[in-house]
């Protein structure tokens, strides 16, 4: 069985080597879909019978170890020194520092490797995440799944 939970986070960014648009500082309504496999859950009476997984705490861990932490920051790119060092100049600015741009497909690769380990399998139903879908507009976006990464 596979299932999914969209949430939504603002953040800023640019892709400094871009040739277009994205080069120049600008931010995104970014949404996040977290596809996650597993069984049904069978036991009778359990609370979550008929589950794979209660789409709340998809959300709670998804905001805990990911959303919260990029929500109203400024994903920067380590090697665009200048940028980074503005940044860092601005008091209590909330910047997350990435080894890689931060395109799409970048952020859902790295969306990836930090959910999966947060997904891990909880109820023994063989929970695993699948997929990292992120929307950088509502037409564009990245997918990361298991067999990708």
């Amino acid at each position: 069985m596979l299932i999914t939970r969209k949430l939504e986070f603002d953040a800023g960014h640019r892709i400094p080597s871009h040739k277009n648009q994205c080069r120049h500082l600008h931010g995104h309504r970014y949404s996040i879909e977290i596809s996650l496999s597993g069984n049904v859950i069978t036991d009778e009476g359990a609370a979550k019978q008929g589950m794979v997984m209660d789409y709340s705490e998809i959300k709670s861990i998804a905001k805990n170890s990911l959303v919260d932490k990029w929500d109203h920051a400024f994903l920067v790119y380590a090697g665009d020194t200048i940028l980074l060092k503005f940044l860092q100049s601005l008091e209590d600015h909330k910047t997350v520092i990435l080894s890689v741009p931060p395109t799409a497909e970048n952020l859902a690769l790295i969306a990836f490797s930090i959910l999966d380990p947060a997904y891990q399998d909880i109820y023994g139903n063989n929970l695993k995440l699948e997929r990292v879908r992120l929307f950088e507009t509502p037409n564009c976006w990245a997918d990361a799944t298991r067999e990708g990464v």
